[in-house]
């Protein structure tokens, strides 16, 4: 895609921005798509990710119209600080102006709360970063376009070994608590599992680290997302936590890789995405369209909900479940390689990467170690 087709993308493509969660009126004769995120809050980061992917994926599976057909696709964007209540009330807001798709959550927790609205409305849910595993089989109409915990501690098993205790770091919310549920699935009959769930408000990780040394794992697992990562890592690391056993962690957004301090060249890394792990013509149509060329952790997800959405508009556009009925064993190439839509619990079956980085400060650089096969990454059915 050359970038002067993204003017013309615009210029066909309805965008109504929206600060606090108030769509504005549905453009008639339009196929209206409301997109429910992180725009503001400690995920901000994560959304606009999401959304630059979302637009770019938009242009991709539209051939650069931002049409199906003689119809514009209108894209409202609503922002829900990662707050579920806002959420839930910016989702309500755009069903109740007949909107029958929605996407976005980047939030675990919103998803969460997002998901059985969709379906008591039945209206087309594509979930967005949000890693919960109970996202998967939440109920008919609810699907995701990005990975899920399962799928990052498939990853991480290789790291194992021989060895035999597994220790898990992780917030005490719901993204945390289903990477301990997670880990326990995928590790628990070869490895006793133990966990520590940090408050999620927590600043000073010195006394969580020393808990973790003391425990003398094999493998430490972490999980953690958010703006108080680089404090947690330079804890894990003066404490001599990166030197005393393996840590396996998953690779965050580029902006966070400094703040895994002198310690980050220690770590065994598990990569849903990072700029390079794939090469074809979405990602090469991704990079084209995002600000810099630099693609990042989340961007492929929102390329995939585009994808996905734009594929149920073609089969039904006023009916959620043709919609659903197009989605589900759906398989399609996108940024990170193929993706397919397991039909029974709309599960995103996807490759993993494995990673490590060298370099430091600004100019560490993440290389692939190895890839993990869509179905060898693929969680249980639910």
């Amino acid at each position: 895609m050359k970038p002067k087709h993204l003017g013309a993308l615009l210029a066909a493509v309805t965008i109504t921005l929206t600060a606090c969660g108030s769509p504005q009126a549905a453009t008639d004769g339009a196929l209206n798509v409301g997109v429910v995120y992180s725009q503001s809050g400690p995920l901000a980061g994560y959304g606009a990710q999401y959304a630059e992917g979302f637009k770019a994926g938009l242009a991709y599976a539209t051939g650069n119209t931002g049409r199906i057909g003689d119809k514009t696709i209108n894209v409202t964007y609503a922002d829900d600080a990662g707050d579920p209540v806002k959420a839930v009330s910016a989702a309500k807001d755009l069903i109740g102006k007949g909107y029958k798709v929605l996407a976005g959550s980047t939030s675990s927790g919103v998803a969460l709360q997002v998901a059985p609205l969709a379906a008591e409305n039945r209206v087309l849910f594509v979930s967005g970063p949000a890693a919960t595993d109970a996202i998967t089989g939440a109920n008919r109409y609810t699907f995701r376009s990005g990975r899920q915990s399962y799928q990052d501690v498939q990853t991480a098993k290789a790291y194992l070994g021989d060895g035999r205790k597994v220790l898990v770091f992780a917030p005490d919310s719901a993204f945390g608590k289903s990477n301990v549920e997670a880990v326990k699935n995928v590790l628990g009959q070869q490895a006793t599992v133990t966990d520590i769930a940090v408050p999620a408000t927590a600043t000073d990780f010195t006394p969580f680290a020393n808990q973790v040394r003391d425990a003398k794992p094999d493998l430490v697992f972490v999980a953690w997302a958010g703006t108080t990562a680089g404090a947690m890592w330079q804890a894990l690391d003066q404490q001599g936590v990166l030197a005393s056993t393996k840590v396996v962690t998953g690779l965050d957004i580029r902006a966070s890789w400094a703040g895994f301090g002198a310690g980050g060249t220690k770590l065994n890394l598990l990569a849903h995405y990072f700029d390079g792990a794939a090469d074809n013509p979405a990602y090469q149509a991704l990079k084209q369209a995002v600000p810099g060329g630099r693609t990042d952790l989340f961007h492929p997800d929102g390329f995939a909900a585009a994808q996905m959405i734009v594929h149920a508009l073609e089969a039904g556009p006023d009916d959620a479940d043709t919609m659903v009925a197009a989605l589900e064993g759906y398989s399609f190439d996108s940024v990170k390689g193929t993706l397919t839509v397991r039909a029974g619990d709309h599960a995103l079956l996807q490759p993993m990467f494995q990673a490590k980085l060298t370099g430091s400060g600004d100019a560490l650089t993440a290389t692939p170690t190895g890839t993990i096969a869509a179905d060898d990454a693929a969680p249980p059915a639910r």
